[in-house]
C-alpha cells in the first residue's frame, strides 16, 4: 500500500473508534437500561460463552433495542462476522445475522484487530473487571469492547455498580 492509503486508512479506523465510543457511552447514560437489566437473567459472560459457538466473541454489549433489552454478541469466523443475538432470558441464541456492511462492519473488523493481539479472552477480562469492582453482588457487567491504548491490547468493560456506569480498561494483552 501506498503511504496516502495506509495514512487514510488509520484516520478511518480512529474515525470508527470514537464513534463507537460515542455509542457506547450514549447507551450508557440511559436509565432506561439500567432498569430494563433488572430483566436480565443471562450474564454478559453467559451470552459470551453461547454465542462462541458460532464463532470467536469479539464484542458484546446489553442494549434497548425496539423498546426491549437484547444481548447482542459480535463474533468472528474464518475472515468473516456475525451478530449474534442471545435471549437475555434463557441463553439461547435466537438469531445470527452476517455483518457485511456498513458501520457495524467496520467495528467488527476493528474489534476483530484488537482481539488478534489478546491472550485473555473476553468472558475472563470481564470477570477480572467485575473482581475489580466488588465482585458479582455489586457489579453487573453491561458491555465488553476489546481496543488497543497505547499499543496494548484492553477490554472496556461497563458495568453497573448500584445504579450508576462504571467503565474499566482491563489488560487483556
Amino acid at each position: 500500500m501506498h503511504r496516502r492509503q495506509l495514512i487514510m486508512l488509520a484516520i478511518a479506523g480512529a474515525m470508527v473508534g470514537f464513534a463507537t465510543q460515542a455509542v457506547r457511552t450514549e447507551e450508557h447514560n440511559d436509565p432506561a437500561l439500567i432498569k430494563a437489566m433488572g430483566d436480565a437473567k443471562v450474564t454478559l459472560q453467559q451470552g459470551l460463552a453461547a454465542a462462541a459457538a458460532k464463532g470467536q466473541p469479539i464484542s458484546a454489549k446489553f442494549e434497548i433495542e425496539d423498546g426491549k433489552l437484547q444481548l447482542s454478541v459480535y463474533t468472528a469466523k474464518d475472515g468473516k462476522f456475525s451478530e449474534v443475538i442471545v435471549d437475555h432470558v434463557t441463553g439461547k441464541v435466537t438469531k445470527s445475522e452476517d455483518i457485511t456492511g456498513g458501520e457495524d462492519l467496520a467495528a467488527a473488523k476493528t474489534q476483530s484487530a484488537a482481539m488478534a493481539k489478546t491472550k485473555l479472552d473476553l468472558e475472563s477480562a470481564v470477570e477480572k473487571a467485575v473482581a475489580q469492582a466488588g465482585g458479582v453482588g455489586s457489579a453487573r457487567p453491561v458491555s465488553v469492547f476489546p481496543g488497543v491504548k497505547a499499543g496494548h491490547a484492553v477490554a472496556n468493560v461497563t458495568l453497573i455498580v448500584g445504579q450508576q456506569f462504571k467503565t474499566i480498561d482491563q489488560p487483556i494483552d
